[in-house]
């Protein structure tokens, strides 16, 4: 088993002309400008220049945003800002970038962002399937730039959602409205939370999962955070701590549910060929699933099965690898029993093993930066698990650093988001080689 040593590594600072610091301007760097003409005529020559195989695609660079507490910075400002540091840490040009992926924001989201940032993307993806959107986008880009319809692809989020209700500019969620199939539930007060809890509750009665379980999962998240100075919270918690909390929705108290800040990340995908030209070595996306289960709760089948036994399988087949050849684990953690059902859905565990699973002491590492239940968790956070999983794969966690028993850094990680209340699922199987 893979173990975990803190670390603590120089923050990049980006070339002239691409600063780090907030903006309120509309660019990544320059005026915009059309995207260059292809290298090539189109798809089928790059797929013939490669002989006829699909292009390998990498994560060339990842960055996070200002996180925790922004007051003064708006959503824009924030995608501006994790782009360009994704940028600067690709050590790439922003003109190969034709393909734009972002949800969350704008009327006519990814083209408002897409102006905001200077781009004239040739490749689009708005998917919006909840906090599982960036997996499931990172899978379609993955895809169009093997089949060679596009070079260069950003993922790009930010929110100001602990701002906004800060300065009351929005409400907290209490519904997601009463129209379609949610008219059938909101008359009787069925909140998002309430949708967790009671899966939680179906967990702990077909299987004796135990609230000192769901709780460790919170216990170990924070322990993460501790070691990561970008974390909003870091003091240390106990099982104790998190059951003798408020109660927010039966069986979860506070603790048992993740934190809202601001922040965002930002992640840009690339073709093999432009990786010699990178400024660090190349993390690899070697498979991709992705799967949506209901809606409607009285249409999910198992509330103790997610979306993620489907999208899990299909991302780990893909990849040629089992939850075996894993080092490390990103799961959306929104409530603790997420991370719990998600580690049995991918097959860290068997089914109903999650509870003891958790409570080991040399499992898998999971949520190395302390998740959304301590980091951060402004909203949609599924691309945050693919920024963490990224840089413990190159040996740059701000904190947390995972190495094999050998010393040596790991090889494959799993990021796998959710959406909705397990509506959604993507999962994302990356690797060193």
């Amino acid at each position: 088993m893979p173990t975990t040593v803190p670390t603590t590594v120089p923050t990049t600072v980006p070339p002239a002309g691409l600063s780090a610091g907030p903006t309120t301007g509309p660019t990544l760097a320059q005026p915009a400008a059309p995207a260059p003409a292809p290298t090539t005529a189109g798809a089928a020559d790059r797929t013939a220049a490669h002989g006829g195989r699909r292009r390998r695609v990498a994560v060339a660079g990842v960055a996070l945003a200002d996180c925790g507490r922004v007051d003064e910075a708006t959503p824009y400002a924030l995608h501006a800002q994790a782009a360009r540091r994704a940028l600067a840490d690709s050590g790439l040009d922003r003109s190969l970038i034709d393909g734009l992926a972002s949800a969350g924001l704008g009327t006519l989201a990814p083209v408002e962002v897409a102006e905001y940032l200077g781009l004239r993307p040739r490749w689009v993806d708005s998917t919006a399937v909840g906090g599982a959107t960036w997996e499931v986008m990172a899978a379609h880009a993955a895809d169009a730039i093997a089949a060679g319809r596009a070079n260069a692809v950003l993922l790009v989020y930010g929110s100001t959602a602990r701002a906004d209700i800060r300065a009351r500019r929005r409400t907290a969620n209490l519904s997601f409205g009463a129209r379609g199939p949610l008219q059938f539930e909101v008359p009787y007060g069925h909140t998002l939370i309430a949708k967790y809890a009671m899966a939680a509750r179906r967990h702990m009665h077909e299987y004796g999962t135990t609230l000192e379980q769901l709780a460790e999962v919170a216990v170990r998240a924070r322990a993460n955070a501790a070691l990561n100075p970008e974390a909003m919270f870091r003091d240390p918690i106990t099982v104790d701590d998190v059951l003798a909390g408020p109660m927010i929705a039966d069986p979860f108290t506070k603790l048992h549910c993740c934190l809202r800040s601001d922040g965002g990340c930002a992640v840009l995908l690339v073709a093999e060929e432009y990786v010699q030209d990178c400024r660090t070595a190349p993390v690899w996306v070697l498979g991709t699933g992705e799967h949506v289960s209901h809606t409607t709760m009285s249409e999910w089948e198992d509330f103790t099965v997610s979306p993620a036994a489907v999208s899990g399988r299909l991302a780990f087949e893909r990849a040629g690898v089992t939850p075996a050849d894993v080092d490390l684990a990103e799961v959306y953690d929104a409530f603790t029993y997420m991370t719990l059902v998600t580690l049995e859905d991918l097959g860290f565990c068997a089914k109903g093993e999650g509870g003891a699973f958790v409570q080991e002491k040399d499992r898998l590492p999971v949520n190395t930066d302390g998740g959304g239940l301590s980091a951060c968790h402004p909203g949609m956070r599924g691309l945050f698990l693919l920024v963490e999983a990224v840089r413990q794969l190159r040996g740059e966690a701000p904190g947390l650093q995972v190495r094999r028993p050998d010393g040596s850094l790991p090889e494959v990680a799993v990021a796998s988001g959710t959406g909705g209340w397990f509506c959604s699922s993507g999962t994302v199987v990356l690797g060193r080689s």
